[in-house]
């Protein structure tokens, strides 16, 4: 059992992405099940289209973006939950005026990142 201060764990920028930012809140060795990770994604930011071998369970806490999931384009928010199953192609694109910041569960599973592109409509 522990607590932390977000605030204090270390924002890492993300290399295959523009203007993006993770912290892992929980990592694999502290949680036996899922970990748990904060993106934040600065305006005009994102991430380009990608797959990973595990699922990923998020929540919107700040601002509003562009995510495409499978082919499919969302606009999401704050206080939205997102589901992305294991091996969906995924992108981010943050068209607000704010950062948008979202929380991402992911499974302690083995996991392999894809990129594949940019952002496709």
């Amino acid at each position: 059992m522990f607590i932390k201060k977000s605030a204090e764990v270390e924002k890492v920028p993300n290399r295959a992405a523009t203007g993006v930012t993770s912290q892992v809140l929980i990592s694999s060795e502290e949680g036996p099940h899922f970990a748990m990770r904060q993106f934040t994604i600065q305006p005009g930011g994102g991430m380009p289209n990608h797959t990973n071998k595990v699922e990923h369970e998020q929540y919107v806490v700040r601002g509003s973006a562009r995510i495409g999931i499978d082919g499919q384009v969302y606009q999401v928010e704050a206080g939205d939950v997102v589901f992305i199953p294991a091996g969906a192609p995924h992108w981010y694109d943050n068209t607000g005026e704010e950062p948008f910041v979202f929380l991402c569960l992911v499974p302690n599973l083995p996991d392999k990142i894809e990129i594949l592109g940019g952002f496709p409509e």
